[in-house]
């Protein structure tokens, strides 16, 4: 059964520092690319970040000077780190997988997605 499972979101305080993560289960982890998506109260999906098969990183504007995408093929998991979190920054956050080599900002790239793990960036 194909599974995505994030983990790693909390409630901090702006500044701090994360680490989500995304354990896949279930299909070819190194034929994928993978994405992360989140979506603020009130507002719509919003793609933060894509990595590739190959392990070439892509952001948004709104993150990429202070969020990592990393993943490792031996764990079939991939990782998001958030430094300098903003309260702007609060949202369910997900994983998502695409077939294909690269993928990026668009939803209808990704077949598989998992339920999300909120984080909260609050003083």
């Amino acid at each position: 059964q194909l599974q995505l499972v994030e983990s790693g979101g909390d409630s901090v305080q702006p500044g701090a520092t994360l680490r989500l993560s995304c354990v896949a289960s279930g299909f070819a982890f190194n034929y994928y690319a993978f994405g992360w998506f989140r979506r603020a109260p009130g507002k719509g999906r919003e793609w933060v970040s894509s990595i590739s098969s190959e392990s070439r990183p892509s952001y948004s504007d709104s993150v990429k000077d202070r969020f990592s995408i990393s993943k490792n093929d031996a764990k079939s998991t991939v990782y998001l780190i958030m430094n300098n979190l903003e309260p702007e920054d609060t949202a369910l956050y997900y994983c998502a997988a695409a077939y294909t080599d690269a993928a990026g900002e668009f939803m209808d790239d990704y077949e598989y997605w998992g339920q999300g793990t909120q984080v909260t960036v609050s003083s």
